[in-house]
């Protein structure tokens, strides 16, 4: 990778190799968040067992959201661990807790309890195990998207970052197809039942420690980010990373800039997040809770439920239909955030979001057929997935100036987890209780999240992170 020509010219090739090895994180992100719902069944009958405590339907709730609470510990550690070891250092981390929980998940018992029995301390143990693996998803989600940035050019990083997005929707199917897989192996066995219980759960989660693995031992193989080996003094290995990817000329204009935004008045600000301004944190935490309170999870996590009560008959084979949607439309992000903006494609998706949760609510108040509302779904999912699935990813990575980023991000994701908890937590009493207003409220929120967009969102398209340090720089004085 160090030749003369990638010195001269830079490589495409070079670049796309880190990214694939950065999106495998994407990959564990999604794979983590969905295993659960595999694995929540054998798992509850297992606990139900137990002779010293009653595993009530609380008990299970907790059980299966225990890993958004790892999520916000992650998130909101990210940014000190980037700050100060690195973005590198910080994925081999995740990739380690990811492998650990894995591990962990499929013998809770280690070192501690008999295998096999469950009880109310093994219960504390596996749920300790979950929230490592949350904890890594926290750190992958805020720093993975934080890497891709920061080693891509400006003209190529929506692109790239966008791949973080296609891998968190692609690890999600991966991880369900997996899961049927670890099923379809035991049909034929007369006491399945038993297996699944006992067993089965325990592969589930255990299938997770391959790309766990994998990641962590790749990570190790990428070059840390230039902006954090500039910002440390590191100057020699940021032009060999920046000359490999964009040519030693065009490097040399890059690495200028970067020492441009390190100041002194920026380096003696640089422990105070809002050295650029209230604004630039303000808004980047926004675009998170509004990718989370437009009530995408909602959809995604209850889309069988909800295909069920629209009277659809195989309410799994429409579900495993949105599942392809999404992975489209967020090819539709990918291939043209550099040519449309981000903007155009926020604002466009709030408004098919708009479309898609107003044709639900209309239909759960008059009787429509039940095409009606299963495309409004769809609309509404494949609007999330070209817009706020991978933009608001793309915004958070590459919106804040460079010595504040690692800390900035990392409130912002943390953002993220919590309104996810929120919305996840909320939309079954919601829905029970008028799924008119649910719809009609995700709605709302979809409009009043395209008019921030269009008042307060700065296009970023064609920027370099330094051009962007620039901007709040300005708009703080």
């Amino acid at each position: 990778m160090q030749n003369s020509t990638y010195r001269q010219e830079g490589s495409t090739l070079y670049l796309v190799s880190i990214v694939l090895v950065a999106v495998i994180g994407g990959l564990l992100f999604g794979y983590d968040t969905a295993v659960i719902s595999g694995a929540e069944k054998g798992l509850q009958a297992f606990f139900q067992s137990a002779p010293d405590f009653v595993y009530t339907d609380a008990w299970h709730g907790f059980t299966t959201s225990s890993a958004l609470i790892g999520c916000i510990v992650g998130a909101l550690l990210s940014g000190q661990l980037a700050m100060s070891f690195g973005r590198k250092k910080t994925l081999f981390v995740a990739g380690i807790l990811f492998l650990l929980s894995a591990l962990g998940s499929y013998y809770p018992e280690f070192l501690f309890f008999e295998k096999g029995v469950a009880c109310k301390s093994l219960l504390t143990a596996f749920n300790g195990y979950r929230i490592l693996g949350g904890i890594g998803v926290g750190l992958a989600s805020a720093i993975c998207p934080m890497y891709i940035a920061e080693i891509s050019p400006a003209r190529k990083r929506g692109k790239m970052v966008s791949w973080n997005q296609f891998a968190i929707i692609f690890g999600q199917l991966v991880v369900y197809f997996v899961n049927f897989l670890i099923l379809r192996s035991h049909a034929s066995d007369p006491d399945v039942v038993a297996w699944t219980n006992s067993i089965g759960w325990r592969v589930m989660f255990v299938s997770e420690a391959v790309p766990a693995g994998l990641f962590a031992l790749l990570i190790l193989l990428v070059p840390e980010t230039p902006r954090y080996l500039a910002m440390h003094g590191q100057e020699e290995k940021a032009m060999e990373v920046l000359s490999n990817i964009n040519g030693e000329a065009r490097a040399r204009e890059i690495l200028a800039d970067i020492k441009q935004t390190m100041t002194a008045e920026s380096d003696k600000k640089r422990e105070k997040l809002f050295s650029f301004g209230f604004l630039v944190v303000f808004i980047g935490c926004m675009l998170s809770v509004f990718q989370q309170i437009i009530g995408i999870n909602a959809v995604l996590y209850f889309a069988p439920r909800i295909f069920e009560s629209m009277g659809v008959s195989n309410n799994m084979l429409f579900t495993v239909i949105m599942g392809v949607v999404n992975i489209t439309f967020t090819l539709v992000a990918v291939f043209t955030v550099e040519k449309l903006g981000r903007k155009p494609l926020l604002i466009t998706g709030s408004l098919g979001m708009a479309l898609g949760a107003f044709g639900v609510a209309l239909s759960s108040i008059v009787s429509l057929p039940a095409v009606v509302p299963v495309l409004s779904i769809m609309v509404y999912s494949a609007s999330f997935m070209f817009s706020w699935g991978p933009i608001c990813w793309v915004y958070i990575a590459e919106l804040f100036p460079n010595t504040i980023r690692s800390r900035a991000t990392a409130i912002a994701v943390a953002f993220q987890w919590i309104f996810n908890f929120v919305v996840s937590s909320t939309f079954v009493p919601m829905y029970t209780r008028s799924p008119f207003f649910a719809y009609a409220l995700y709605g709302v929120i979809c409009l009043v999240a395209a008019v921030f967009v269009w008042r307060l969102v700065p296009e970023t398209k064609g920027k370099t992170l330094e051009d962007m340090t620039a901007l709040w720089r300005k708009s703080a004085e």
